[in-house]
């Protein structure tokens, strides 16, 4: 078996003989810098693809940001995928992530019933064994939502008004409060490395929300009728699509029905920028906030799940 990097991007068609549901972004990753043919490497058995890894970055010329393609050839013995997937991982990881650096967290999308095909089931946990083998645990799963074009959009209720986001300050003071007691995984991990809820907030913005394709023109901070905030909402476009990047309400105005209507604010200024689809995603466990994607019409088209490696 040789395990090695691809030559270049001539070599994508021997990387795509394998599939997974991201195929289909690979070239402008790579010609965008997003993508790099050292970081995705193939195991092969003379011609035939056994296994594929592939690392991203959303801020083409940094460092890696997610480790997004893994598979294997699910037609082999699961002894057999098992060593060739963790051959495979450890020889690239090597190769892409430096000494002493954090590995960045795996993240793949799955089918909505994943957990009930057997079929699905089998290529998602021979994915997962193999990175439990080298020391990853299971952070979070996710419920991939998506708005549709014809959807209805409720109008406001009048007991809200909502306003543009001044400011980075002007966010960063609301998403502190929001940092407490949060049921988002990612933020409860940057709570447990040891960040206060300032320091969270801020390296949310500075990684995700700085780098975003359009301006903070779509953002908007929720009211009370007197000036009081209740929430926000972050309605954006990353490299892919129309999103909701975060919705928060803060402590005090929670369990008030708020979020229903900060949540078709977010959906009313990208519907007005003439978007068909929208995407947002939730944690599984973040049962409020699934609730009411429901009940605006939000379809959870797809799961996903991110892994982890704790630093030493």
């Amino acid at each position: 078996m040789t395990i090695r990097p691809l030559t270049g991007p001539d070599e994508l068609d021997l990387f795509r003989r394998l599939s997974y549901v991201l195929d289909h972004e690979l070239a402008d990753d790579l010609a965008t810098g997003r993508r790099r043919p050292e970081w995705m490497w193939v195991a092969l058995s003379g011609d035939r693809l056994l296994g594929r890894i592939s690392w991203w970055t959303g801020q083409p010329g940094s460092a890696p940001q997610a480790l997004d393609f893994f598979d294997l050839d699910d037609t082999l013995p699961e002894s057999e995928r098992g060593a060739i997937g963790g051959q495979l991982l450890e020889k690239a990881q090597a190769s892409v992530v430096p000494a002493g650096a954090a590995r960045p967290e795996y993240g793949r999308f799955v089918p909505p019933d994943w957990h009930e095909d057997p079929v699905a089931r089998d290529v998602v946990e021979a994915r997962v064994r193999v990175m439990e083998a080298s020391g990853a645990r299971m952070l979070v799963e996710r419920l991939r939502l998506e708005w549709r074009e014809g959807t209805p959009v409720p109008e406001g209720t009048g007991r809200l008004t909502f306003r543009q986001v001044a400011d980075r300050e002007d966010l960063v003071a609301l998403m502190t409060p929001v940092m407490e007691g949060t049921l988002d995984a990612h933020g409860q991990e940057d709570l447990a490395s040891g960040l206060s809820a300032r320091q969270a907030a801020e390296k949310h913005y500075d990684e995700e929300f700085a780098h975003f394709r359009t301006g903070q023109e779509w953002w908007r901070i929720a009211e009370l009728p007197d000036g009081e905030p209740v929430g926000f909402v972050i309605p954006a476009r990353n490299n892919y699509h129309p999103v909701l990047a975060y919705i928060g309400v803060l402590p005090a105005h929670r369990g008030q029905g708020y979020i229903d209507e900060i949540l078709a604010e977010g959906t009313r200024v990208l519907v007005a920028e003439g978007v068909d689809r929208i995407r947002a995603a939730t944690d599984l466990g973040n049962v409020p906030m699934a609730r009411s994607f429901e009940r605006l019409g939000y379809v959870n088209f797809e799961r996903a799940f991110t892994m982890v490696w704790d630093r030493p």
